[in-house]
């Protein structure tokens, strides 16, 4: 008789909620090994006793045969003392403890077996809109505590039923311990009521009845996955201009869901590497091109060449668009999904809440009962043509919790973001866990979603800081809520300045830690000399933590301070101004029609300093040319002059605007030359189009030069690209050939936004290291 040799493995990563215990189980019968498996505060341990062949080959089988959800970071194995007369394999109760190495999974679209369930008749799922199994479902937005088992979810007060609970106990079904696991008999159900919460239908005939209603032109908020989406026909101009103007927001692109991929490309021209990021488990919303003529209404993205599209990622959502299909609904069936929340608020969470917020922006409201325990909005993603990689514009659902892995292991600190698309991070070990996107810190709501979050990461990574780093702003919210936390918890708070966080987030992102030249190019950020910066080349090792600011943008004045923001051409006559431009010449000011009696006040203001604060701002260089083409003289959402300013592009034109150094003290890049050559061409005709090419390639150009002057002088190689100017699709591509034409090197954001979204993880990445050097 062979010896039997008993191995212990302890498994970290995201190994709970995903079918990893089904599986050690079908590898262990498939080895004819005997032991155990459970959950645990540690990880998922397992024990296995046979034969030295047979406990080889399942170890290979462990990290070799991983279900599709499953994300190993650490496996430890180690021999233990075997167990006498062990006749099988058990699945043992998990169990809990201080700490742990688990990472809960992010929420997954429907798998095609769930799909094929809701699709066939006579299955006692068919179209059931709670349908899931281990490989697909939600996750994060349910989950209450670890382990990652039902009584901790918001699936704990769903019994299952005799059918469902067979499913859940039996190791071999894909149904094993699928937390949300429920059927029509016991699980969550669905309902219609009206904006005073009178129901009006439930179950299959609530949806049949919506979709009938959304075909009518009537605007609904339905109940999802993170939070609610407020819906409409996408292919209606009335209903999609009703839906915008009861949600206060006049421009700003809206996202479309559509069925399946074929129907997406009736709308968008989608390219190959944008394909696994519709289809795939993560199932954010994916910028592609418009196909023109558009075949929904042109008022869901007005100011861009690009449409917002996603498939369906709930088995609700293909139900709706389903029954939208067959009840009349456009010729594309296409919904607008969008957040469920008005301008600057968070996403409407509860059925009451939703009620309450919602009440007058939607006719109808599609409730259910499963409770949503974390918002969490739609993930925005672009592909970047020049590499194929994704530029992410918001992380939320399919992207949080995951963490981003470390260079090196470091105590917990919180970093807690900035004002604008503002995110918190917290580090454990070497990991760093930023949360989804919170939104603008512009209220009390917003507030109060932020610490919900704060709470929620805390306690599921069951860690608490030891330093909190914030912004220099002192007006933030944010940075008031670093100080309130710094004195609750006694605990230090360590400002940081907002681009050298962004240096820093992208240096984690990269696991990178030499010194680096860093472009942080965005809108507005407190400098450490009390300007706006927005236009930075800085030195920065990560390291020594050093940093310093080697040039910058040139200063354009605010005229009216954040007026000038909401209305761009107050920048552009400030920099015309600063050019000693101060009245029309060959070219006329476009804004002089609607803003004449404001104009002619600027002078005066810019002469006296009043209201009118220098900024180094790359964002406010795009507004002020974006305005002196005549593109736009006042903004109703970020960015929104920037995206108008790259879409009038002439992308057959080959030829820049200077943008030269000056090597004053300090070093500055002259942005000021491309307006006045813009102003100069606009003068004598040229398109706007043209115009607004020279001034991209013209910007790629003096930041190149720039880059390369600082790293001959340095010995720095490599270039940190980070801040919210590199979601400009121009700039994301053709900014880092540029940079490799020049024998540099560039460094981009992988896995956060380039906006202010990542802020919080270069805050948390810096203060790990501070802490390590001041032990």
């Amino acid at each position: 008789m062979s010896l039997l040799l008993r191995h212990r493995f302890i498994v970290t990563g995201q190994v709970q909620g995903v079918g990893f215990r089904p599986f050690v189980y079908r590898i262990a019968a498939a080895n004819a090994v005997t032991g155990t498996v459970n959950n645990s505060s540690q990880g998922v341990i397992i024990e296995v006793q046979g034969t030295a062949e047979q406990v080889e080959t399942f170890g290979f089988d462990l990290t070799d045969k991983l279900p599709p959800l499953a994300r190993v970071v650490s496996l430890h194995a180690e021999p233990t003392d075997p167990v006498a007369d062990e006749s099988g394999f058990t699945i043992l109760k998990s169990t809990g403890g201080a700490g742990h190495s688990v990472l809960i999974s992010a929420d997954v679209a429907t798998c095609p077996d769930c799909m094929a369930d809701i699709a066939t008749p006579g299955n006692r799922r068919h179209r059931y809109p709670f349908t899931n199994c281990t490989n697909c479902g939600p996750r994060y937005t349910i989950t209450r505590s670890i382990p990652y088992d039902r009584p901790m979810t918001s699936m704990a007060c769903f019994p299952q039923c005799p059918q469902c609970q067979a499913e859940y106990d039996d190791p071999m079904d894909r149904r094993f311990h699928a937390q949300p696991n429920a059927c029509p008999a016991c699980g969550p159900q669905v309902w219609l009521t009206d904006p005073a919460g009178t129901t009006l239908a439930r179950g299959d005939e609530a949806i049949r009845m919506l979709a009938e209603a959304l075909a009518q032109g009537r605007l609904a908020a339905v109940k999802g996955l993170g939070g609610f989406h407020l819906v409409c026909d996408a292919a209606s101009d009335k209903a999609v201009a009703e839906l915008r103007r009861r949600k206060h927001r006049p421009d700003k692109p809206l996202a479309v869901m559509l069925a399946d991929l074929e129907a997406v490309r009736q709308l968008a021209v989608v390219v190959p590497a944008e394909e696994p990021w519709l289809t795939g488990i993560r199932r954010p919303i994916v910028l592609a091109a418009k196909r023109e003529p558009l075949a929904v209404s042109p008022l869901i993205a007005p100011d861009t060449n690009f449409l917002g599209v996603m498939l369906p990622y709930t088995p609700l959502h293909h139900i709706l668009l389903d029954t939208f299909a067959q009840a009349g609904g456009s010729e594309i069936p296409a919904l607008v999904m969008t957040s469920g929340n008005l301008s600057s608020e968070p996403i409407a969470l509860g059925n009451r809440e939703a009620l309450a917020r919602l009440g007058e922006l939607a006719d109808l409201f599609l409730l259910h009962d499963r409770d949503i325990l974390i918002r969490t909005d739609d993930s925005v993603v672009r592909v970047n043509p020049a590499s194929g990689g994704p530029v992410l514009l918001r992380r939320a659902r399919g992207f949080a919790p995951e963490p981003v892995f470390l260079a090196e292991p470091g105590p917990t600190v919180l970093g807690t973001g900035p004002e604008l698309k503002c995110t918190l991070t917290l580090t454990k070990g070497d990991q760093a866990f930023p949360s989804q996107h919170i939104g603008n810190m512009a209220n009390l709501e917003t507030l109060a979603f932020y610490r919900e979050i704060l709470d929620h990461m805390q306690d599921i990574l069951r860690v608490r800081p030891e330093l909190i780093v914030r912004d220099l702003h002192p007006d933030y919210m944010t940075s008031a809520l670093a100080e309130e936390l710094g004195q609750t918890l006694d605990i230090p708070v360590i400002k940081l300045q907002h681009h050298v966080a962004h240096i820093h987030a992208v240096l984690a992102e990269n696991k990178f830690t030499d010194p680096v030249i860093g472009l942080a190019l965005d809108g507005t950020g407190l400098g450490e000399d009390g300007t706006i910066w927005g236009g930075e080349c800085l030195m920065v090792d990560p390291e020594s933590l050093e940093h310093q600011r080697l040039a910058h943008f040139s200063h354009i004045r605010l005229p009216g301070g954040e007026a000038a923001v909401r209305q761009p051409w107050r920048i552009a006559q400030a920099a015309l101004w600063e050019l000693g431009v101060t009245a029309p010449g060959a070219y006329p000011w476009p804004w002089l029609a609607q803003f004449e009696q404001e104009s002619a006040f600027l002078p005066q203001m810019l002469t006296r300093g009043v209201n009118s604060p220098r900024t180094s701002s790359c964002g406010r260089l795009f507004d002020a040319v974006a305005a002196l083409c005549g593109l736009t003289s006042a903004i109703s959402y970020e960015g929104q002059a920037a995206i108008l300013l790259e879409k009038a592009q002439d992308m057959t034109e080959t030829g820049a605007y200077p943008c030269p150094l000056k090597s004053a003290d300090p070093v500055s890049l002259n942005t000021l030359e491309l307006v006045a050559a813009a102003l100069d061409d606009l003068g004598q005709g040229v398109p706007v189009g043209t115009v607004a090419r020279r001034f991209h390639l013209g910007l790629i150009n003096g930041l190149t030069e720039m880059a390369f002057a600082f790293s001959t002088l340095l010995d720095i190689h490599h270039v940190a690209l980070s801040g919210g100017v590199m979601q400009n699709l121009t700039l994301a591509a053709e900014l880092p050939r540029a940079l490799e034409r020049a024998g540099l090197i560039p460094l981009v954001h992988r896995h956060l936004p380039p906006n202010d979204g990542c802020i919080s993880l270069g805050q948390a990445v810096w203060g790990q290291r501070y802490l390590r050097l001041h032990e």
